[in-house]
């Protein structure tokens, strides 16, 4: 699995004494996703991660957010991360990199991707506010951590300006929808070589 462009999909189930995640994706999708959390506001935001990477997507999340969203959230990220690296395989073929500044009303986020094997994440974003709705602002890097993590991805994100908190987490996770979208995507002209000179992403 996760050899080709034609089975280039991931699942995971992941379960502990705090959750019970199950994730699929396919890199090759419409951006279609069935995605259930129990934390509305973190529903939202994967669907748009889906939807505008084109990755299929179905999630189902059974947390304890009696305790908080935390647990929720991160194990999320990690299952999603996990299943991505599954997808992709060994890399051959891919873009690799991306990079894109993306607007929302009065807000600009920039979002930049090497799916190189090495996870890594500098993530420069402030919030004004503690909380979205319910929603801890602080969750959305805790999410980003786990999925950069155990996708294997190297990731940066930069909010230039913004006034509304809810505009600022939205600008994320689609802009990283869209450089995810582009550097996973299949280069013709890689034919089936992996984009790196030492030959290997791993």
């Amino acid at each position: 699995m996760g050899e080709t462009a034609a089975t280039r999909t991931g699942s995971v189930s992941r379960k502990t004494n705090e959750t019970s995640v199950s994730v699929s994706v396919n890199l090759d999708g419409t951006g279609t996703s069935k995605i259930s959390t129990g934390v509305g506001f973190f529903d939202h935001m994967l669907d748009q991660l889906s939807r505008h990477s084109l990755i299929d997507m179905e999630i189902e999340v059974k947390g304890d957010l009696y305790v908080d969203d935390h647990h929720t959230v991160e194990d999320t990220g990690i299952a999603i991360g996990q299943a991505i690296s599954q997808a992709l395989g060994d890399r051959r073929g891919i873009t690799r990199y991306a990079s894109l500044d993306l607007a929302m009303d009065e807000t600009m986020t920039k979002a930049a991707i090497d799916v190189s094997g090495r996870p890594f994440l500098v993530w420069n974003v402030a919030f004004s506010s503690p909380k979205i709705g319910t929603f801890d602002t602080e969750l959305v890097r805790e999410f980003f951590q786990a999925l950069a993590q155990n996708a294997g991805i190297t990731l940066h994100i930069l909010n230039h300006y913004g006034a509304n908190n809810h505009h600022i987490a939205e600008t994320c996770f689609k802009s990283v929808a869209r450089v995810l979208r582009t550097a996973t995507e299949i280069d013709p002209r890689q034919a089936n070589r992996v984009p790196s000179t030492k030959g290997t992403l791993a």
